[in-house]
């Protein structure tokens, strides 16, 4: 058994999801093999960071309450956050475009599953449908860029 390639698939999986698969055929793993090590750590990270993501987001607001309580107290101005960056614009506009469907299928395929789940939660988290189309989305995602990883190896072999 090669339990250190799947732990190193299942880890690298947790993180960036997209191209974990792509270290599968190089470790000489089938393809089930590695489907089944990047969707598990991929499952993992994403319960893991979906249902936490109401503890990430209260703490990011306490400490921007606190950095502007902190400036008040001392006088010093804050410096002004941009509201509008690409990456909120992105968001919002897949967001609108996609729908729910859209955010929880590609956001951790894109991101990273981590952020892609939080960022889920952050819209669709009061809906009970939004974790389960998560794992959907990675097992789909998986299997395409399983499929992908292998049908480039092919090629280069």
């Amino acid at each position: 058994m090669h339990w250190h390639f799947y732990i190193s698939l299942f880890g690298l999986s947790m993180i960036k999801f997209m191209f974990a698969p792509f270290a599968g055929p190089r470790m000489h793993l089938s393809y089930f093999e590695t489907y089944l090590s990047c969707i598990a750590g991929a499952f993992l990270a994403a319960f893991i960071f979906y249902f936490s993501s109401e503890f990430f987001l209260i703490r990011a607001h306490k400490k921007r309450k606190a950095a502007l309580q902190e400036s008040i107290r001392t006088g010093i101005p804050l410096k002004a956050k941009k509201k509008f960056t690409r990456f909120n614009k992105l968001i919002v506009k897949l967001k609108r475009s996609l729908g729910i469907y859209g955010i929880a299928f590609y956001a951790p395929l894109f991101l990273s599953v981590p952020v892609g789940s939080i960022v889920t939660a952050k819209f669709y988290g009061k809906e009970k449908r939004t974790f389960p189309l998560i794992l959907i989305g990675i097992c789909i995602n998986g299997a395409i860029t399983t499929g992908i990883a292998y049908i480039i190896e092919s090629f280069f072999k």
